[in-house]
């Protein structure tokens, strides 16, 4: 496992340090970079990070948007990374730890709707106008209307293409090419077309191909954007589990809030019920029951005893308990799991290698191909007019951008759909060898369960015992306690005092004047 990487749900600092072979350190930082749009950004960005010398290891997430890099030497070289991934023509910033992680792409997602909205407005009345000369409209009449589109069309372009524009900017400013490159090309040399053609009351313009084209394209921009922020990744899963504040045992015995990242090893901490434990610790005192489901998959509970040690994750069901740290939150089971996580999300199968091996020719080939048609039609036409149409053609139909999308956003929603049903995946080419599987052997004593408990038989109650039985039942953590408020789901307001539970018996209770009790038999 990689040591030191950021998780960005800021449950570690912005930059990590520890300690590497011999005397030399190792520091790693993610920064987010929104302008990464296609397989090419992620080529770009890992080689040229790569390329530095005191780069160790750089790797772009495509569908998270972010970029983790690990260097040798000074801790405060992130500026420099930042600095290094920006002359590659990508705005980035570095992610801190109380960053709001939802909050750009949520901000992206806005802008693009907004694109999306004006092309499709402009695209439409665009369409209106042109209906006046495919009907026939000649001379001043059909020019006239083609300057109106073209009134219509420019702004619409250039606010709606934005997001296509600074892309390709960014990218030849680093002198590299992306996807973007081509479609911006296409997309400006038809509006230079249609001003021309209206000008001089020429023949065809092309202002609603080029504004319908954006918005097509920002279709399927919005909708991958809006895929991505409902797929949260399995790392943001997983560190919603963990408190930002625990309670610490100070040495004069009171108790005192702090946050996680102040925690160290040999801490003395209070978990109440409910809680779950910040790191893996030792309980020191006091008798509980835990829910260990996140480590083992089980949703029965297990006693908790002094000297027995639990990991991080761990549900604390019944009693407050003391219990001592055995880890920070950097080193804790529960980080251990993110970290194989985020490295599932961004491992490359054998199918996004191969997309990245066609990056790297794939928008030079365009354009050569572009510029051969372009010459081929006009050595045999003789038109520059339709050559030009041809050349423009060319960058618009071959853009693979679904090829650098599909495979890291299919690798990110499987490993979050596999981690809800308690399966973690540490490899995203395993995922591509599951096609070839034939027959599932499981090796386990006893049987296989699911992860929480479900009531195999539901006795018929009358409506008011249905009630009262869900109050009982939802006054406790316990797991059979939450499976029997699931299968009978209380409609009717109880009153309940002097409510109380017992570790192993279960939850008592007065209501209407008589003690009831939910639980084992006495």
């Amino acid at each position: 496992m990689k040591p030191g990487k950021v998780i960005s749900s800021g449950i570690s600092p912005a930059t990590t340090s520890v300690a590497a072979s011999g005397d030399v350190s190792l520091h790693s930082a993610c920064f987010n970079v929104p302008g990464m749009h296609c397989v090419g950004c992620i080529r770009t960005l890992e080689k040229g990070l790569a390329a530095l010398d005191y780069v160790d290891n750089a790797r772009a997430n495509l569908s998270l948007k972010q970029v983790e890099v690990t260097w040798r030497g000074d801790s405060n070289l992130a500026e420099s990374v930042s600095g290094e991934i920006s002359n590659l023509g990508f705005d980035n910033h570095l992610i801190e730890p109380e960053e709001e992680s939802h909050a750009e792409p949520h901000k992206q997602s806005k802008h693009l709707l907004l694109c999306l909205a004006v092309a499709g407005f402009a695209s439409a009345n665009i369409m209106l106008l042109s209906v006046s000369v495919w009907s026939g409209a000649e001379g001043e009449t059909a020019r006239l209307f083609n300057l109106i589109a073209g009134v219509i069309a420019v702004p619409a372009v250039f606010f709606a293409g934005s997001p296509f524009f600074k892309s390709a900017l960014s990218a030849l400013r680093a002198r590299h090419l992306n996807m973007d490159v081509p479609i911006s090309l296409a997309v400006l040399l038809s509006l230079l077309m249609s001003f021309y053609e209206a000008l001089i009351g020429g023949g065809e313009t092309f202002f609603d191909a080029g504004v319908m084209l954006l918005f097509f394209l920002l279709i399927g921009r919005y909708l991958d954007h809006l895929m991505r922020e409902k797929a949260a990744s399995g790392v943001q899963s997983l560190a919603r589990l963990l408190p930002r504040t625990i309670k610490k045992i100070l040495a004069d015995g009171s108790v005192a809030e702090i946050d996680i990242d102040y925690l160290v090893e040999g801490d003395r901490l209070k978990i109440l019920p409910g809680d779950r434990f910040p790191v893996d610790a030792r309980v020191l005192s006091g008798v509980s029951s835990v829910d260990r489901s996140v480590v083992t998959g089980e949703a029965k509970d297990i006693p908790a005893r002094q000297g027995d040690t639990f990991e991080a994750g761990t549900l604390n069901l019944t009693h407050a308990i003391e219990v001592e740290a055995v880890s920070d939150a950097q080193s804790s089971f529960l980080s251990e799991v993110m970290e194989m996580m985020k490295a599932a999300e961004t491992s490359k199968g054998r199918y996004r290698r191969i997309a990245d091996r066609m990056a790297s020719i794939y928008a030079p080939a365009v354009h050569l191909l572009a510029l051969i048609t372009f010459l081929g039609w006009l050595f045999l036409v003789g038109d520059v007019k339709a050559s030009m149409t041809a050349a423009i053609a060319v960058l618009i139909i071959t853009c693979p951008c679904a090829l650098g999308l599909a495979v890291p956003v299919t690798h990110v929603v499987a490993a979050n759909r596999l981690f809800r049903e308690g399966i973690l995946m540490r490899d995203g080419s395993a995922l591509e060898r599951l096609a070839e599987i034939g027959a599932v052997f499981f090796d386990k004593t006893g049987t296989l369960t699911h992860d929480e408990l479900k009531l195999a038989e539901k006795p018929r109650l009358p409506e008011e015992h249905s009630a009262l039985l869900h109050a009982l039942a939802s006054a406790s953590r316990h797991p059979a306690s939450q499976a029997l408020c699931a299968a009978y789901p209380g409609d009717a307001d109880v009153e309940l005092s002097d409510l109380s539970e017992t570790p192993g018996f279960g939850v008592e209770a007065v209501w209407q004047g008589h003690r009831v009790r939910l639980g084992r038999r006495t």
